[in-house]
């Protein structure tokens, strides 16, 4: 009984079966099928390496979201140059709120403004890839992802002692303010508080000294991470005028940077330039001086790293075996049909219908098996 039970089993299992077997006596082989298999194996391992290439990729995912941290104080990293001397410029912040910032977390160091040629070169490579960002954005996300990769986006070293004067004044270092509007500002003069305000004592500066020519090595807002390249890193702007005032307006964007090598909280900006020379006879009315406004923005960006789970990339790796495996084989059949088609209307060469070849090999088949009576067992009249 239990053997009757395990065959009834076995034998309902295999009326389930949905690949069903073939006998070798009934499959057919050809060289156009030959070649047609041999294509879509090399089809099917073509496309498997560059799945894995797939696989093995990572892309940025952006999430936005409202900002709803504005207790917290907001960093500024400044790396600038003027050509001036720093006993003729001062820098401080002064804030929506009326709230002065002095820089005392700012040094200014005595430099030469005139860079050598190694610093020449990469302030050039520098700007070729500031160039490169605004044409393709999706770039950033390669910046992103090579982050520890690269060096600080700082200003080499000078490696020569030059003997020429220091004309320039490298004012660097990070300040905290508070997460609204404000103005950096760098003009002639030390900065000094009063309740009435703030001012720059400019009246003991030569107005012929003046002179706002600078270079912005770096400027980022938030965290500073080696390698992340923002857009006012390189520029350089050079005038003859004593009376120029070059703004900034900057929108900061705060971000939340989530990758496989690294998780900091940053800050994005966008910026847009004005320059325009100062005449009080002409209206055009102001201070000399660089002035960097900036405004926070009230969206944040969380930006992580995307990684394809083995799940999906094994479906689509089946997706690809199967789909073409299935469409070799159709087109194959459709080009036989065709072709038979073709052969059978203008009668082209040795042509024989598929079932006339097949008739054919079944009987020589049938013949094979046969077994030739001899000579000796023919019965006698």
């Amino acid at each position: 009984m239990r053997r009757l039970s395990r065959r009834k089993a076995l034998s309902l299992v295999r009326e389930l079966d949905a690949f069903p077997k073939v006998s070798e006596s009934y499959v057919e082989t050809s060289a156009s099928g030959g070649t047609v298999s041999l294509i879509a194996f090399c089809a099917m391992a073509l496309l498997a390496v560059l799945e894995f290439f797939v696989y093995r990729d990572t892309w940025m995912k952006y999430e936005y979201a409202v900002d709803k941290d504005f207790s917290s104080k907001l960093r500024i990293n400044i790396d600038i140059t003027v050509a001036m001397k720093c006993q003729h410029v001062g820098a401080d912040i002064l804030d929506l709120a009326e709230t002065m910032i002095t820089s005392s977390g700012l040094q200014y160091e005595p430099v030469i403004f005139d860079l050598t040629p190694q610093q020449r070169l990469w302030q050039r490579t520098l700007l070729l890839i500031q160039s490169r960002l605004r044409e393709e954005h999706a770039l950033q996300e390669v910046l992103y992802k090579t982050l520890l990769k690269g060096a600080p986006t700082a200003l080499p070293p000078r490696e020569d002692t030059s003997i020429e004067p220091l004309n320039g004044c490298r004012i660097h270092g990070h300040m905290y303010v508070n997460k609204v509007a404000g103005n950096l500002h760098i003009t002639v003069g030390k900065p000094i508080h009063h309740p009435q305000g703030h001012a720059h004592i400019a009246a003991f500066v030569s107005h012929e000294t003046y002179n706002f020519s600078h270079r912005i090595d770096h400027l980022s807002f938030g965290e500073e991470i080696p390698g992340i390249i923002n857009p006012l890193d390189g520029t350089e702007k050079i005038t003859f005028n004593h009376n120029q005032m070059f703004q900034y307006f900057i929108t900061v964007v705060p971000t939340k940077l989530n990758t496989h090598k690294i998780s900091a909280d940053t800050h994005q900006f966008s910026v847009t330039e004005r320059e325009r020379l100062i005449n009080h006879a002409a209206g055009s009315h102001g201070v000399s001086g660089i002035f960097l406004k900036y405004d926070t923005s009230s969206l944040m960006v969380t930006v992580s790293e995307q990684h394809m789970p083995l799940w999906q990339f094994l479906v689509r790796l089946c997706g690809i075996i199967g789909g073409i495996f299935s469409t070799t084989g159709m087109l194959h059949g459709f080009v036989g049909f065709c072709f038979d088609v073709i052969c059978c209307r203008f009668k082209l060469g040795g042509y024989r219908p598929r079932e006339d070849v097949q008739l054919h090999n079944q009987m020589n088949n049938v013949n094979n098996h046969l077994v030739p009576l001899l000579a000796d067992d023919v019965p006698e009249e």
